[in-house]
């Protein structure tokens, strides 16, 4: 299904990243992937490796979003080793707890840095090859981005910015071919949120809440958000752009009462 095509994957060595990298690997897709854990990258490398047909290894890139440089770096490597870009996975992201009384601007500028300027910056270096191909692009976003939740404020906000960034990306690459789409995940259990400062005790009392806060009562699966952003990358969604779409078991249709 992707055979033959170049699918760029940013955040890929852990979690959805790393789960659609090998989806894609699976399709036959030439896979780069990006990350600044060599280690975990070197693991989804291997796996890429076995699970692709024709036993195509990804095209590995240390790179931190946050430097321009690195950025750069990651479109001129891949056009110099695959001359073309079909699909951008903007996957990358972090995520730090905190309210308006809580948040210092270290941590938003830190937040809106990884989470919406890279993306941003990536995108628009990606945006000439992608018009080449009539390729196009996935971003990771969240049900933060649709809805209000407190204590993750520059966290939702960041997301409600990515999701404005896919509908007006959308609407300016549409006459070029060019389609932009988001995912918008519910708590995935991928310890994103341990990595935004829960110890395990939190962290499981966390995921037992979702039973309520989830209609289908149960936190998702990295492999149910990388499933959705492969149909969005593929011909069967050739129809559909700047959709932000929930992979979040109802949360967003949710008004507890």
């Amino acid at each position: 299904m992707f055979s033959n095509k170049v699918v760029l994957i940013t955040g890929a060595s852990s979690g959805i990243g790393a789960e659609t990298a090998k989806e894609f690997s699976k399709l036959g897709a030439n896979i780069v992937i990006t990350g600044r854990n060599k280690d975990k990258l070197n693991n989804v490398v291997k796996q890429c490796e076995e699970l692709s047909p024709n036993k195509l290894k990804p095209l590995l890139i240390i790179a931190d979003m946050n430097k321009e440089d690195d950025v750069e770096n990651i479109i001129k490597t891949t056009i110099d080793q695959f001359n073309k870009i079909d699909v951008l996975v903007n996957n990358a992201g972090i995520l730090e707890s905190g309210t308006i009384e809580t948040t210092s601007l270290e941590q938003y500028d830190r937040v809106m840095g990884t989470n919406v300027r890279s993306p941003y910056h990536l995108t628009m270096l990606a945006a000439p090859h992608l018009v080449k191909s009539r390729g196009n692009i996935v971003n990771v976003s969240s049900v933060t981005g649709m809805r209000s939740f407190p204590n993750v404020l520059a966290y939702c906000m960041s997301k409600a910015a990515l999701d404005q960034f896919t509908r007006c990306v959308a609407l300016e690459l549409a006459p070029k071919g060019v389609r932009v789409n988001a995912v918008n995940p519910g708590v995935i259990s991928t310890g994103l949120h341990k990595k935004g400062g829960m110890d395990d005790e939190q962290y499981e009392a966390f995921l037992k809440k979702c039973a309520d806060t989830h209609a289908l009562g149960r936190p998702g699966e990295s492999k149910e958000v990388s499933s959705v952003i492969v149909f969005l990358a593929s011909e069967g969604a050739s129809n559909i752009t700047g959709a932000t779409l929930p992979v979040d078991g109802g949360r967003h249709a949710m008004c507890p009462r």
